[in-house]
């Protein structure tokens, strides 16, 4: 079986407020899919974070009502 690493999935406001964790498991290597409901958030530029491992990557996203 491979190797499992840590992969948390994080949803932060512009002032680095965290809004939501999506993820946050131990998993093998792969492609995934998360579910984000965001009905409750007010149209703006939010970020989202993805760590898995040592990988880390921080996207923004644009929430439009």
């Amino acid at each position: 079986s491979g190797a499992m690493n840590l992969v948390t999935l994080r949803v932060y406001d512009v002032l680095g407020n965290e809004i939501a964790t999506i993820v946050n498991e131990e998993k093998p290597a792969g492609s995934y899919e998360a579910y984000f409901n965001a009905e409750q958030l007010s149209s703006g530029i939010y970020f989202y974070k993805l760590q898995a491992g040592i990988f880390t990557e921080t996207r923004k996203m644009v929430l439009m009502r």
